[in-house]
């Protein structure tokens, strides 16, 4: 009982006066291991830790992952089966079918009356691209204007003109442009106020409207896609008919292209115009650049349609070459 007791008593008056009992522990050697067991040490700092040896399992784990090749593709799963052999079947455990296009519109125009829907709908083409290369740059998204063959409606586009020319102020109010105006507009467009479809632009007050650049971005008139221009008429009356269309999701085109009421040839017309048009933004070289094509009404569902006889010959060519090149190192794979 004695030895609690005394530990207690030490351990009060250490608390009081600890630099006094430590000057006398130095006096007295002896002493010492008596009272090792009492004394507290103060750090001011803490002690820098060791690096745990799980840090460095982690790291060279993650180089391991890192360094592994990826795991083949399994190209020797068997193929879903083309067509079901019963009336009711589950879709996703058979090929989806790719339709001939005018097979494809004739069913789009059987599934009308079927949905109890207006003939006079719109049609919408759903097309994927490849914009990657391997020894060049990717292909940017780009927005891009035709005339097609055809055209299937009569909604006219809201055209704004920067000029500072009176005269040609008024020449272009004369041929349809929604706004005109100069620098003055430049502040209500950045502040959102002002919207126009089209934006076009004489050679003149192009350098004077460059803070709209990073905010029109690909709408932003230049010369590449014909919004600059001295010949303000012709350029109107071309782009209040004309179809636009862009590019979205890096390499998805989602456009309407004709009437679900048309012919087909007009509807066909169309669709052969927007596809030769986009394989026009393909740099030479560059290999396939349309690789798949649906096809669909405002009220059905999306029917996948093949797109090689839109292709243009050489960019046909492209894709055979590439199709047979695939099929060659299958071939030439060892088997398991």
């Amino acid at each position: 009982m004695a030895l609690p007791v005394v530990r207690c008593c030490f351990q009060r008056v250490f608390a009081q006066s600890p630099s006094h009992i430590s000057s006398r522990i130095v006096q007295y050697p002896a002493v010492v291991p008596c009272f090792t067991n009492l004394l507290v040490p103060s750090r001011k700092y803490a002690a820098k830790s060791s690096p745990s040896p799980r840090k460095y399992r982690r790291a060279s784990q993650e180089k391991k992952t890192v360094s592994e090749p990826k795991e083949k593709e399994d190209r020797y799963k068997l193929p879903l089966p083309l067509e079901p052999k019963d009336d009711v079947y589950l879709t996703w455990c058979y090929q989806k079918t790719v339709y001939d296009t005018e097979a494809a519109l004739e069913l789009l125009k059987k599934f009308q009356p079927l949905d109890f829907t207006s003939p006079t709908q719109e049609l919408y083409a759903r097309i994927t691209l490849d914009m990657t290369s391997e020894k060049k740059k990717p292909v940017g998204p780009f927005i891009s204007t035709l005339l097609l063959p055809y055209r299937f409606t009569d909604a006219v586009p809201k055209i704004l003109v920067f000029t500072q020319d009176p005269k040609e102020a008024n020449l272009a109010t004369e041929n349809g442009a929604a706004i005109v105006g100069g620098i003055e507009l430049i502040k209500p467009i950045l502040n959102e106020e002002i919207e126009a479809d089209f934006y076009i632009a004489v050679p003149e007050i192009t350098t004077k409207i460059n803070p709209l650049r990073n905010f029109l971005k690909q709408k932003y008139p230049s010369m590449k896609n014909g919004t600059i221009t001295y010949n303000i008429p012709e350029t109107l009356n071309f782009f209040k008919i004309c179809h636009e269309y862009a590019v979205t999701d890096d390499n998805l085109i989602q456009t309407p292209f004709a009437m679900l009421d048309m012919p087909n040839d007009q509807i066909l017309a169309n669709l052969d115009g927007i596809i030769k048009d986009i394989c026009k933004h393909k740099p030479s070289k560059h290999g396939p650049f349309v690789t798949s094509m649906s096809i669909r009404s405002s009220t059905s569902e999306a029917l996948d349609v093949k797109v090689e006889q839109f292709l243009p010959q050489e960019a046909l060519g492209q894709k055979l070459e590439e199709a047979e090149t695939i099929s060659k190192e299958e071939k030439q794979e060892p088997d398991d």
